[in-house]
């Protein structure tokens, strides 16, 4: 935990902050401070419209990103909720809550103003390969850096930062499906940490070659049922931490 997964996290924030750093120098400056002004006034004033759906006529919206992420996140939530209870032991509530929601918040805000407003821009310019459309995702962000100076090497930075992120996310799981095989220990053997890394690679490989997108998504439709169960559960949880919460305070 100390010496891999935290030296690789805090190394991938610092790299993430120098590409956004070298992204907001060398674009439009003065458009993308901006830009990422504008996100976090459109995310204040949207959050409450576009969490429910109650007078919206979106529905492709609505169902494609709304619900899709919300029981996407669901699913994923006993993960990152086991591997964020560990990581916070110690920490207080008013930490964890700055530490968890409010900085990342930030930091995704500004991302998006930066990285998705120099996109924006070259489509409003009618610069390069994007003023096309995204033909595809996963293309998308090196198209945008094939316009920008230093293109080379912002393209190679993102790279070892997707490779880094992959690595830490990896890892993280393999903590987790670690305890839980475990029954919640936490100081188990390095070799059965060193074996449901490789799992997780090997299994990733095997859908990767073996079935390619739809496979993917046949198993991303999978974790997506399993939210709506599991919301309930959700539920229960929120009702025990706050009975906890009132019985401490007491």
């Amino acid at each position: 935990m100390d010496k891999g997964v935290r030296f690789l996290s805090n190394l991938n924030i610092i790299l993430a902050i120098v590409l956004l750093a070298i992204v907001l120098v060398i674009g439009n400056t003065l458009g993308l401070l901006h830009s990422i002004g504008n996100t976090f006034i459109s995310y204040g004033k949207e959050i409450l419209p576009l969490s429910n759906w109650i007078g919206r006529d979106d529905s492709t919206w609505f169902h494609g990103w709304t619900i899709f992420y919300w029981a996407w996140w669901i699913s994923w939530s006993p993960f990152v909720g086991m591997f964020m209870a560990r990581i916070s032991k110690g920490r207080t509530i008013r930490e964890f809550f700055l530490a968890v929601f409010i900085v990342p918040s930030i930091f995704i805000g500004i991302w998006f103003g930066i990285i998705g407003g120099t996109g924006i821009d070259l489509v409003e310019s009618n610069s390069g390969e994007l003023a096309n459309g995204i033909s595809s995702v996963s293309l998308a962000l090196f198209q945008m850096y094939g316009e920008l100076p230093m293109s080379g090497f912002l393209s190679a930075l993102s790279i070892v930062l997707l490779v880094i992120f992959f690595v830490t996310s990896a890892d993280s799981g393999a903590i987790v499906i670690d305890s839980i095989a475990s029954g919640g220990k936490v100081d188990t053997l390095v070799r059965q940490r060193v074996f449901w890394a490789s799992m997780i690679a090997l299994i990733a490989i095997g859908l990767l070659v073996g079935g390619g997108s739809q496979a993917l998504q046949a198993l991303q439709a999978g974790v997506v049922t399993t939210g709506l169960p599991f919301a309930v559960i959700l539920i229960i949880l929120c009702y025990s931490l706050l009975k906890g919460l009132m019985s401490e305070m007491k």
